[in-house]
């Protein structure tokens, strides 16, 4: 029999690349394929669809099917997978491994970015390990011949974690698990407003057998009683302990109780906890209790929009990845830490993750904690102190406590409330007392007097309780500044005894507190320690990476844009335009255009000349020419508030319908407030919580201290945030300095402005400089 024809190797550095997801289905997947067959192709490479996991792989053939363009059009918005997932016995043993390293020669693929939890990634190593070896049985048995395999002596792996349960070590963040948090936090509000009207409680189960992740976020976003999760599994005698806490919360005021419990949760011998048993505690103590299981709807619906940026971003590191590889070079799996890319070797984070069930088995639940990484442990620690059960140990001398006031500047933004929630647990579990300053700057200085209610307050813990899922500002917030009266706010803070502020806000934030700084060269009031939680849709607070609230502004702001997309494909040939909030700053409209798959982004970093305009239209043209009727044909533009004074989005519209001419029309749209949100999203709630703790732990610092001391040292003013890979807290006078564009009301050297680049790659417009030629 004539030896199979087979593709010879790509020249140079170019591969062809498979792309497969395996294991359970996470929303997201789609995304990640999308983005590894259109960087490939972008890179000159060949992409490869292996459908139905490694059962395809095994079966080639059909199974195995070479991937254009226009294959992967619409995959962004798709829940679950599209290419399938199936369990595969037979890849398991040598012979299926063997056949599978054969399929892929045959189609000349010499390279594999796997998406799928940590036993599919186990596999992909293993298979490269023994891909020397498999091809010499090949060439043996006499299946391929020498000259055959010889140009594939080396198999590229390139992994991506795919999994709800967020269960790898050494990333924050696995595809699909913020998706999957929010379907648990909405169902959780959902059933939150039947508890409340009834008094019952609820005891909800998530998924996760080794993993608490879900149980923990979902018990830090919604404010739950009482967590059980596996990696902190419950002491002896939690019964009480639980009792103790829910009772607590009744006499306090509350009306409900919500348990969270995660599928795999244990107590400290390892005896499975049930939702049923611990069904029976409650009602044995007169509550009206009742089950919700959530099963399978956690894996179900639409990619949250950090899951449609966190897969393509991650989908276009891979095709890197693969491309800079060498033989020696170890199997990276593409990891996000905090706001951060990076490569990590893949068997590393594989066997860490491993050890997790291994210390869990071997009752060794400190080093199961440590081996998460330091965000769970903090997580678990903030979130037994928002319990608000009491715990004496924490309490601080009475010389070390303080009146903190709590102030919201700026526009509302998801979040915000959550921060404040976080805040008065906090204080009032270390002794202090926290005092909200209703309003903003305006609220405090035309009303903290008022009878017989000022905007000056302190606030109880069933005040904030409930404020964890809610949108907007409990206590008031706008864009005032202290400036309009400066001797006034002195007043207020002198007359109230506010010994520390934690302000929440955007660049008014950023600016108030500037203002207060510069302020206590005549205003002794002021030589207090100050910290800002940027809490902005914008994303545009110097010092950091990520504002609380630009990702519920997302979430909304990408529903609106797949409502669009369906109605311009439904159309067929259609072009919405849509404009972005975001000030001077491009994020949103940047980072909504990678998670929609928009053809084009506008922002004020680059505006907008009549020459773009020309040339996106001629593309547009192009694109629609070559469309022979396909599905999902509809084209999306974004263009920020603030991109150009000329060109609006209504111009915009007009000019591409007039030059379609009849061939294909257009439409604008101004979502508006509406990109900020309704009910904040999980991410922007327990991030807010995360820096709400560290900015009161950074302020206590200064407790006791004297004024002038406190004003000497450059961090008693300060902006918590992300950077790079870290979360730190940045000496404002610095900031202000160095890092702010106050003109544009933005920091002067932005992160995201590189990514606009994979937004032109990954839709199919020309890039600026061929643009330019």
């Amino acid at each position: 029999m004539a030896p199979a024809a087979i593709p010879p190797p790509l020249e140079g550095k170019k591969r062809r690349i498979g792309v497969m997801t395996s294991g359970g289905d996470a929303p997201g997947m789609n995304g990640s394929v999308r983005a590894v067959v259109r960087m490939a192709l972008y890179s000159n490479c060949e992409a490869y669809a292996i459908y139905e996991g490694y059962d395809g792989l095994v079966k080639g053939g059909d199974m195995i099917k070479e991937m254009q363009w226009e294959d992967v059009r619409g995959f962004l918005s798709e829940g679950g997978t599209l290419i399938g997932t199936a369990r595969c016995m037979a890849f398991m043993q040598r012979d299926g491994r063997r056949t599978a390293a054969k399929n892929m020669i045959l189609k000349g693929i010499d390279a594999l970015v796997i998406c799928g939890g940590d036993g599919s990634l186990t596999g992909a190593d293993r298979f490269r390990d023994e891909w020397p070896s498999l091809l010499e049985e090949l060439v043996e048995s006499k299946e391929l011949t020498t000259e055959q395999v010889a140009p594939f002596k080396h198999l590229n792996i390139v992994g991506l974690v795919g999994s709800i349960d967020n269960d790898l070590s050494m990333t924050d963040a696995t595809i699909g698990c913020y998706s999957s948090l929010a379907r648990i936090c909405e169902a959780i509000d959902s059933v939150d407003t039947t508890a409340t009207s009834h008094q019952r409680a609820f005891v909800v189960e998530t998924m996760g057998r080794h993993c608490g992740w879900l149980t923990l976020m979902a018990g830090v976003a919604t404010g739950s009683d009482f967590i059980f999760i596996p990696e902190q599994p419950a002491k002896e005698g939690w019964e009480g302990n639980m009792l103790g806490i829910i009772r607590k919360h009744r006499e306090m005021g509350k009306r409900k109780t919500i348990v969270i419990v995660a599928e795999g949760a244990i107590d400290e011998n390892l005896n499975k906890i049930t939702p049923h048993q611990i069904k029976e505690i409650l009602s044995g103590a007169g509550l009206d209790t009742r089950v919700t299981t959530l099963g399978h709807v956690q894996r179900g619906g639409q990619p949250a929009a950090y899951d449609r940026m966190l897969s393509t971003l991650q989908g276009v590191e891979a095709v890197k990845a693969v491309l800079e590889a060498t033989p020696e070079t170890p199997s990276p799996v593409i990891c996000m830490i905090e706001n951060k890319i990076v490569r990590r070797p893949l068997l590393e984070a594989v066997a860490q993750t491993q050890k997790v069930a291994e210390a869990i088995e071997n009752k060794d639940f400190k080093t199961a904690m440590e081996l998460r990484d330091a965000e769970f442990a903090e997580y678990f620690k903030s979130y037994n102190i928002t319990t608000a059960s009491e715990q004496p140990e924490l309490l601080l001398p009475k010389e070390k406590r303080m009146r903190i006031g709590i102030i919201h500047v700026g526009a509302p933004a998801g979040g915000m409330n959550a921060a404040t929630r976080a805040a008065v647990a906090y204080c009032l579990a270390r002794g202090h007392t926290p005092v909200a300053l209703n309003n903003g700057f305006p609220g405090l200085i035309r009303h903290h007097s008022d009878k017989p209610l000022g905007a000056v307050r302190e606030i109880s813990w069933l005040d904030a309780e409930s404020w964890a899922n809610k949108g907007g500002s409990e206590i008031g917030t706008n864009r005032g500044l202290p400036s309009e009266d400066l001797e006034t706010v002195s007043y207020v803070f002198k007359t109230y005894k506010i010994q520390a502020l934690f302000v929440v806000g955007g660049f008014e934030a950023f600016t108030a507190v500037s203002e207060l700084r510069q302020g206590r060269e005549h205003y002794k009031a002021f030589k207090i320690p100050m910290v800002i939680l940027p809490a902005t849709i914008s994303n545009n607070v110097p010092g950091t990476e990520y504002s609380i609230g630009s990702d519920t502004c997302l979430n909304a702001l990408i529903q609106y844009c797949d409502a669009c997309r369906q109605s311009a494909s439904a159309s067929r040939r259609r072009v919405f335009v849509i404009e972005t909030q975001g000030g001077e700053s491009g994020y949103i409209a940047t980072i909504a255009g990678l998670s929609i798959g928009a053809f084009a982004v506008y922002t004020p970093e680059d505006g907008i000349s009549l020459k773009m305009l020309d040339h996106d239209i001629d593309s547009l043209r192009e694109t629609f020419k070559k469309d022979k009727g396909q599905n999902r044909a509809g084209k999306i533009l974004l263009v920020n508030e603030k991109a150009s004074k000329t060109y609006s989005v209504q111009i915009i519209a007009d000019m591409i319908a007039e030059a379609g001419k009849g061939k294909f029309e257009s439409r604008h749209g101004v979502p508006g407030h509406f990109q900020q949100g309704t009910t904040p999203s999980p991410m922007d709630r327990v991030r807010a919580v995360r820096f709400a703790f560290r900015s009161l732990e950074h302020i206590e610092q200064y407790a006791g201290m004297d004024p002038d001391e406190i004003d000497d040292d450059s961090m008693s003013t300060a902006v918590i945030g992300i950077k790079g890979a870290k979360v730190l807290f940045s000496p404002m006078d610095v900031i202000e300095k160095r890092e702010t564009d106050w003109h544009r009301r933005r920091p002067k050297k932005e992160f995201w402005t590189d990514l606009k680049e994979y937004v032109d790659i990954l839709s199919g417009r020309p890039s600026q400089n061929k643009r330019q030629q």
